[in-house]
């Protein structure tokens, strides 16, 4: 999944899912916190995979996985193409009113639109993005 693109979180929380998007996410899929400042939605595949690796995980691991799971949701696009974001995520990442969706590879990340400002200038440096070519030699 690739590009951004940035949309509105409307009066009910609810935020739009680009078509180009839509197709690889799929209908039904689930959004939780993340180690950045954003949120993951995960294709319903994906999460089912990331299930069976808990599942398969000794017990006394497990529960390092307890803050994924609870901040989790399973999301379904309306015939608009938008789900219901819960608030307890939006505060999560402060997410108020602008969110710019972004298609990270095997995943969708959701940010609040200025904290994706910040992190994308540092990022598309072109220091950092020989860095990334260097370690991917590539």
């Amino acid at each position: 999944m690739t590009g951004n693109f940035e949309h509105k979180v409307d009066a009910k929380g609810r935020l739009f899912i680009p078509s180009s998007l839509r197709d690889e996410l799929g209908e039904v899929f689930h959004v939780t916190i993340s180690e950045e400042d954003c949120l993951t939605a995960y294709p319903n595949e994906s999460w089912e995979r990331l299930l069976d690796k808990v599942k398969s995980m000794p017990l006394r691991k497990q529960p390092k996985m307890r803050a994924f799971f609870s901040n989790a949701t399973r999301c379904e696009l309306d015939s608009q193409g938008r789900f219901l974001l819960p608030q307890k995520l939006r505060d999560r990442v402060f997410l108020v009113k602008d969110a710019t969706i972004v298609g990270a590879g095997p995943f969708v990340q959701i940010w609040d639109s200025e904290t994706f400002r910040r992190v994308d200038e540092i990022e598309s440096s072109a220091d950092n993005l020989r860095e990334v070519m260097d370690e991917l030699d590539f």
